[in-house]
Order: structure tokens, then sequence, then C-alpha cells
């Protein structure tokens, strides 16, 4: 039989039930509140020195600032014949816009528009 000094009666259904019990096993109610596990007490200790450190240096390293404002000119006056790429110093792109007249005429207006929301300098 069961070792009566380790057992308690459900206060729902007054049957026996093991004394570590949460839920009685007859009657399936809960007979004590669940116990909850503490939290653990975390110190983080952050120093951290490196404060306003984080730039990137290699930003314009190779590229060369270009006045957005000028790009924008040659591209609408002379965007036909791929001015604006010249002076980017895309000169392949340069001789495409003059076999093509500006990619059709396509690539000489997406590029007056892009050009209109770059930065000024922008890096090429």
């Amino acid at each position: 039989m069961e070792n009566t000094e380790n057992m308690k009666f459900c206060k729902f259904c007054g049957e026996k039930i093991a004394q570590d019990a949460v839920l009685c096993t007859h009657c399936g109610r809960q007979v004590e509140e669940i116990k909850k596990a503490e939290q653990p007490n975390i110190v983080i200790n952050n120093s951290n020195s490196n404060v306003n450190t984080n730039t990137n240096i290699n930003a314009a390293a190779f590229k060369k600032p270009k006045n957005k404002w000028v790009a924008f000119l040659l591209c609408f006056f002379l965007g036909y014949i791929g001015a604006h790429k010249f002076y980017e110093g895309k000169a392949g792109m340069g001789i495409l816009y003059i076999l093509t007249v500006g990619l059709f005429g396509f690539g000489w207006l997406i590029d007056t528009i892009v050009l209109l929301f770059k930065p000024n300098p922008y890096y090429v």
C-alpha cells in the first residue's frame, strides 16, 4: 500500500494524493499554487569605450566626389550623347549613350530623374 506520511488530502474531493502533488489525480482540480521559478539576477557590465568611433573611413577612399548639379545639367542638355557619363568617369556607358542616342531616350530620362535625388556631392 501507499506510504501515508507522504500523502495529503485533496481539499475538493477528499481523496488521498501525493504530498507534492499540485493537481488532484482523482478530480483533476488544482490543489496548490504552481511555484514560479525565480528569475536569475543578471548583471551586465558593459565597458565599451568605442562610442562614435565606428565610422567607415573607406567610404570614399577610391571614389571621387562629383557635383550633382554639374552632372544634372550635363545630363539634361547633353544626355543623349552621354556627357554626364563621361563626367562621372564611365566612358563605356558614355560611348553606349552616343551609339544609342541616350539609350533611345529612356536612359537619358531615367538618369535625369535619378540625378535629382542624389546627394550633393555624390561619389562615383
